[in-house]
């Protein structure tokens, strides 16, 4: 036989009024009013048919009915939060197969993945580096993460990072020819990634003097290569300059394996987006990678990596 069972809200009430000792913090605790405590706590004492406060000029004190109650209804919440997180834990499992470029899986996601396995060890991620757009109805994906120009529509998305593009080069080429100037990249190797796409057009080099003075040099001479991780490894290895963006050159920078020789940069059109099908939305496991994503980035710009010390913008 069922047992008629008071109100919840009655008391959670009660209990953080018993616990705290005043409607006052149990209302901020619970994010309503004193008054709201107040009329919930009455409808339990009404319920039960028994005083659990004595109302008091300088306050609540507890009846022997309330102190009774108190402890086995603080543990009862307890155990019921505990049944709450093992039942969001229990998603927390399995394979969560995640897309984006190569370039971003390799230089930005990859070096911080062990935190999110750490964080969350029961979850088997499986990273996939692919510049065609994905078919979420063809596709095995769980979440995406891609560049467009505007918010990805009919799909569960949100914006990740904006990113800044600018020359990068190795330290050591410096010490070869100075890199103060614009008009000084006539001296060097350009570095291009000719896989890059007509949109995104920033991240050429042609594009991205676009706009600035014209310069004694042709912007589409020096070394090819057909993706992003190649291009910025050469950059690395000193043979030539490259355009980096924040994603990718961000650890780059921060362990002085390349450096920005200039200070301006400009904004690329694209930005980064997660993109998840109405399928897997609602899956803990994605939400839990989705937020670890905004987290990582948002750590990054309070220190600085994500924009760089930029002093011109172009």
């Amino acid at each position: 036989m069922s047992v008629r069972m008071p109100p919840l809200n009655s008391l959670r009430a009660f209990e953080a009024a018993a616990r705290l000792g005043s409607f006052a913090k149990a209302a901020d605790e619970l994010a309503v009013t004193p008054a709201a405590i107040s009329h919930q706590v009455k409808q339990l004492e009404e319920f039960l048919g028994a005083e659990l406060f004595k109302r008091l000029p300088r306050g609540l004190l507890l009846t022997d009915s309330g102190r009774q109650s108190l402890p086995e209804l603080t543990k009862g919440f307890a155990h019921l939060a505990r049944a709450a997180q093992a039942a969001v834990s229990a998603d927390l499992t399995g394979q969560l197969t995640v897309s984006t470029i190569p370039s971003f899986a390799t230089l930005w996601v990859l070096p911080r993945l062990p935190r999110f396995l750490q964080a969350y060890p029961e979850i088997e991620v499986r990273l996939f580096g692919d510049i065609r757009a994905v078919d979420f109805a063809r596709d095995d994906v769980d979440l995406a993460i891609r560049s467009a120009l505007q918010q990805p529509a009919n799909v569960h998305s949100r914006l990740l990072m904006y990113e800044d593009v600018f020359p990068v080069c190795a330290p050591s080429l410096l010490n070869r020819a100075p890199l103060r100037r614009l008009q000084d990249l006539a001296h060097f190797t350009l570095i291009h990634d000719v896989h890059i796409g007509t949109a995104e057009l920033a991240l050429s080099w042609s594009n991205w003097f676009t706009g600035l003075p014209s310069l004694p040099l042709d912007p589409e001479r020096g070394l090819k290569f057909s993706d992003s991780i190649m291009a910025i490894e050469a950059a690395v290895m000193g043979l030539g300059v490259a355009l980096g963006r924040t994603s990718i050159v961000g650890d780059h920078l921060a362990t002085g394996r390349l450096v920005r020789p200039l200070a301006i940069s400009r904004r690329n059109e694209h930005a980064l987006f997660t993109v998840v099908p109405e399928a897997t939305a609602h899956l803990p496991k994605v939400r839990a990678f989705t937020a670890w994503l905004e987290q990582e980035v948002a750590a990054e710009q309070r220190a600085g990596l994500a924009d760089g010390d930029r002093a011109e913008r172009g």
